[in-house]
C-alpha cells in the first residue's frame, strides 16, 4: 500500500510542467466567440512573420518619445542604476529626414489658432524639402492636427518638447533588465488597486513582491466580484491583466542568461517562466493571466481590422523620404490589415456600451479616464527601457479603443481631400499602435516556443 502511495506522489510531483503552465489555456475564451486554437493558428503562421517585417521598417522603429517627465503620482526615490534600464536615444542623422519634418512645428489648442498654425506647419515642411507633394504634405499635417482630448484613451508625450527624444525601438528591445522589487510592485499595485474599479476590500489574486498567488479563497472571492461586474469593467480589467502577462512573457524570453565581460547572452527562462504562469506556483492563477493574454489580443485585432478604411485613404502616407520603400510598407500595412480583417471569429464590441445611452456613456467615460489615468502612471516606472515600452504599449492599447469606439467617425471618412475627416491618428499613436500589437503577436508566438522548453525538460 505504501508503495502505491509513493508512486501516486511521484506521479503527481512529475507532471508536466506544459501541462500545468498551460492547463486550461484552450478551447473558448470568455466573453468571446473565439478560441485559444484558432489564435494561436492564425497568429503564428499567419499575421507574426508580415507583422515583424513591417515593424522593422524605419516608420516604424522610430518612436518620438519624453522619458524624463517627472512621476505625478508620488515622489519617485531613484532611477533605476542597471546598465539594462538605459536607453539610447537616436542622434538627429539617424532618423530618417522625412520622420524628422513629420514632427508637428507647432500645437494649438483651440479651433481659433488652426488655420494659422496649419500654414506654419506648411511653411516648416516647405522650408525642409521643397519637393514634397501636396499629398505628401497634407498627410504628414494630419499626423499632428487632430488634438481631440475628449477621445484620448491615453497621454500623448508633447514632441516639441526639448525633452522628447526619438529612440529606435529596434536597438532598444523590451527585455529583462532586473528592474523589480518594491517600486516596480509599486506601480503594478497603483494601476490594480486604483484604476480596475476594484473594492479595496476585495485582494488580488497577485500578492506584491511575490510570485505567489493569493490563498485560495481570496482568490475565489475576487473572481466571484469579477464575474458579477459589468462585461466593460470585467473587459478592462481582463485587457490589464493581459497586458502584465505579454510583458511578463517577454522579460521570460529575452532573459539574461550569461552576464560575460565582453558579451551577454540572451535567451529563453523557463524557470522564470514558470512561476509567472505555473498552475501549481500560482495557486492556479498563471493559466488565467494566459488567457487573458488571448483576451486582449482579440481586443487589438480587432482594432487594426476597424482600422483599414483610415488606412486605405489615398493622402495617408508612411513618409520617411524614400518613396518606394514607403510605397511597399504601406502596401504591406494594407495587406496586414486586411489579413486582420479575414479573422474568422472577432471579438465583438458592440456588446460593450450598449445599454442606456446616457449610462452607456459615463461608463465609456470612467473607463476612457481610468486608463487614461495608468498611461500616465508609466512616468513613475523607473527603469527607463520599461518606461519606453510602457509608454509604447498602453499608448498602442488606447489607439485601439480609440478605434473601437470612433467606428462612426471612420466609416463616414470622406472621400475629397478637401474636407477635413472627424477621425485622425497622429504618427505617434500609429507607431504605438503596431508596436504594441506587435508585442502581444510576439508574446502568443513564445507561449509555442515555452510549451516546446517545457516538454523538453520532462
Amino acid at each position: 500500500m505504501k508503495l502505491v502511495v509513493f508512486l501516486f506522489l511521484l506521479l503527481q510531483a512529475s507532471r508536466s510542467a506544459d501541462s500545468r503552465c498551460f492547463c486550461q489555456v484552450t478551447g473558448d475564451l470568455d466573453d468571446c466567440t473565439c478560441d485559444v486554437e484558432t489564435i494561436d493558428g492564425f497568429n503564428n503562421d499567419k499575421l507574426f512573420p508580415k507583422l515583424q517585417t513591417l515593424l522593422e521598417s524605419d516608420y516604424f522603429r522610430f518612436y518620438k518619445v519624453n522619458l524624463n517627465k517627472p512621476c505625478p503620482f508620488w515622489t519617485s526615490s531613484s532611477h533605476c542604476g542597471l546598465r539594462d534600464c538605459a536607453v539610447k536615444p537616436c542622434s538627429p542623422n539617424e532618423v530618417p529626414e522625412g520622420i524628422r519634418s513629420s514632427s508637428p512645428h507647432n500645437k494649438y489648442s483651440a479651433e481659433a489658432n488652426e488655420q494659422q498654425s496649419e500654414c506654419e506647419q506648411a511653411e516648416h515642411l516647405g522650408a525642409v524639402d521643397g519637393f514634397l507633394s501636396d499629398k505628401t504634405k497634407e498627410a504628414l499635417l494630419n499626423w499632428s492636427k487632430h488634438d481631440d482630448e475628449s477621445e484620448r484613451f491615453c497621454v500623448v508625450d508633447d514632441e516639441e518638447s526639448p525633452d522628447s527624444e526619438h529612440v529606435d525601438l529596434l536597438l532598444n528591445p523590451e527585455r529583462y533588465t532586473g528592474y523589480k522589487g518594491p517600486e516596480a510592485w509599486q506601480i503594478w499595485n497603483s494601476i490594480y488597486e486604483e484604476n480596475c474599479f476594484k473594492p479595496y476590500t476585495i485582494k488580488l489574486p497577485l500578492k506584491p513582491n511575490s510570485f505567489q498567488s493569493s490563498s485560495g479563497t481570496e482568490a475565489k472571492i475576487f473572481y466571484s466580484w469579477l464575474e458579477g461586474q459589468c462585461v466593460e469593467k470585467r473587459a478592462f480589467y481582463r485587457l490589464i491583466s493581459g497586458l502584465h502577462s505579454s510583458i511578463n512573457i517577454h522579460l521570460s524570453a529575452r532573459y539574461l542568461m550569461d552576464d560575460g565581460l565582453f558579451q551577454q547572452k540572451w535567451g529563453h527562462n523557463v524557470s522564470e517562466f514558470r512561476q509567472r504562469f505555473d498552475w501549481e506556483l500560482t495557486s492556479g492563477e498563471g493559466p488565467k493571466r494566459l488567457r487573458n493574454l488571448y483576451f486582449l489580443y482579440l481586443i487589438e485585432l480587432r482594432a487594426l481590422a476597424k482600422a483599414l478604411p483610415f488606412f486605405q485613404q489615398p493622402s495617408f502616407r508612411l513618409y520617411t523620404g524614400r518613396p518606394e520603400e514607403d510605397q511597399r510598407h504601406k502596401e504591406l500595412l494594407i495587406n496586414i490589415l486586411q489579413l486582420a480583417r479575414s479573422f474568422p471569429l472577432h471579438f465583438n464590441e458592440t456588446s460593450l456600451f450598449a445599454g442606456n445611452e446616457k449610462e452607456a456613456a459615463l461608463l465609456k467615460e470612467d473607463v476612457r479616464l481610468a486608463f487614461l489615468n495608468i498611461s500616465r502612471i508609466m512616468d513613475c516606472v523607473g527603469c527607463f527601457k520599461c518606461r519606453l515600452w510602457g509608454k509604447v504599449q498602453t499608448q498602442g492599447l488606447g489607439t485601439s479603443l480609440k478605434i473601437l469606439f470612433s467606428e462612426r467617425q471612420i466609416e463616414a471618412l470622406p472621400t475629397s481631400s478637401h474636407q477635413r475627416p472627424a477621425f485622425q491618428l497622429s504618427r505617434q499613436e500609429i507607431v504605438s499602435l503596431f508596436n504594441a500589437f506587435g508585442r502581444i503577436s510576439t508574446s502568443i508566438r513564445e507561449l509555442k516556443n515555452f510549451r516546446s522548453l517545457l516538454a523538453e525538460e520532462q
